[in-house]
């Protein structure tokens, strides 16, 4: 595999944001910047057959994963795989339907937990780590590799529902009526994903991303119980493990527990969905942690003035503190590609 030669000053722009640093022009990367609105992703996902063939196959998953870098020259590449590989590598049963999305064996009592495996296997995750080595080997040195996970509450949303639903009904209605059970779920998650991460790491992973991406649905009392303490003892393990290991969280939807969020769980950003006040994210994040965000995915399926807009404010509002330019949420399928040139050549210019 040919290595990839960015543009910009030696050294990861995006560690240095990171480590609290402020950077003229920041860093740029995309939830889901590889998928299906490029071609040359559509291309290979037809070559791959199922989506979880896609994951598994470290050949493909690496060019995938160096697609949207080739074509965009962006600050970093981020893994292609899936949050729900975790289940998977505790044993339990995972497809992905075409036009359906993602299908589980419901997990919706105590008996149903105690069938599944108490730590991962990494044998299920070995091309995982196998995709990051090769791309890591096809990076400069200029360019970021991020590794990810979902967190633990997100992912047990899917598991106790089978799928994805509007709401999360069915996961908070099991924290209601089986605290103890569904801490179980919780810890059995948390191990895993710090097991996930750290072999991301290992494998050459300069940062990884633990996407909270139904957060939003919990109460004040539940935010804490079941997004901030996951969070910060995945954060506290990988760390204990790989010592300094940068990590990102994604609490989509966190309002007014973001604050909490940046200051109990550890990490080094957090990155913040469209709806989040700049200002705010301004006067009270900036101070203690990095930033990432939060151009509304819709802004950028517009394109013009509109998206021209919504840099503008960003860059203005946020770009003297450390900041990584991003998405507020994954890039959507219909984008067209003249519109993320458009955005990347506003930020940069």
């Amino acid at each position: 595999m040919d290595k990839i030669v960015t543009g910009g000053a030696m050294g990861k722009k995006l560690l240095r944001v990171l480590e609290g640093k402020s950077e003229p022009i920041p860093p740029i990367w995309l939830m889901r910047q590889a998928g299906r609105y490029l071609p040359e992703y559509r291309a290979i996902r037809e070559k791959a057959g199922g989506f979880l063939d896609l994951c598994f196959n470290p050949e493909l998953a690496a060019e995938v994963t160096l697609q949207p870098v080739r074509r965009f020259n962006f600050d970093a590449a981020i893994l292609f795989s899936d949050i729900l590989v975790v289940p998977l590598a505790l044993g339990r049963k995972v497809q992905f339907l075409a036009g359906e999305g993602p299908k589980l064996e419901p997990l919706c009592d105590a008996a149903a937990l105690g069938e599944m495996r108490e730590t991962i296997d990494r044998n299920v995750l070995s091309p995982v780590f196998d995709t990051v080595q090769r791309v890591r080997e096809a990076l400069d040195q200029r360019t970021a590799l991020i590794g990810f996970c979902g967190a633990p509450w997100t992912v047990a949303t899917y598991m106790v529902a089978g799928e994805g639903t509007s709401d999360q009904a069915p996961a908070r209605l099991f924290s209601y009526r089986d605290p103890g059970s569904f801490q179980q779920l919780i810890d059995r998650l948390t191990v895993a994903s710090i097991d996930y991460l750290t072999g991301q790491l290992e494998a050459g992973a300069d940062v990884v991303q633990i996407f909270d991406t139904w957060a939003g649905v919990l109460g004040p009392e539940q935010f804490e119980r079941w997004c901030i303490v996951p969070t910060q003892k995945i954060v506290e393990g990988v760390r204990r493990r790989v010592p300094g290991a940068r990590i990102i969280g994604f609490p989509r939807g966190a309002g007014a527990m973001a604050l909490p969020y940046a200051e109990m769980t550890g990490v080094d950003a957090i990155g913040l969905d469209w709806a989040f006040p700049r200002v705010i994210a301004r006067d009270q994040l900036q101070n203690h942690i990095a930033v990432q965000g939060n151009v509304d995915p819709l802004a950028l399926l517009a394109g013009g003035s509109a998206l021209d807009r919504e840099v503008d404010d960003v860059l203005k509002v946020l770009g003297d503190g450390p900041l990584i330019f991003n998405l507020g949420h994954g890039i959507l399928p219909e984008t067209p590609i003249e519109n993320v040139e458009r955005m990347i050549k506003r930020v940069r210019s």
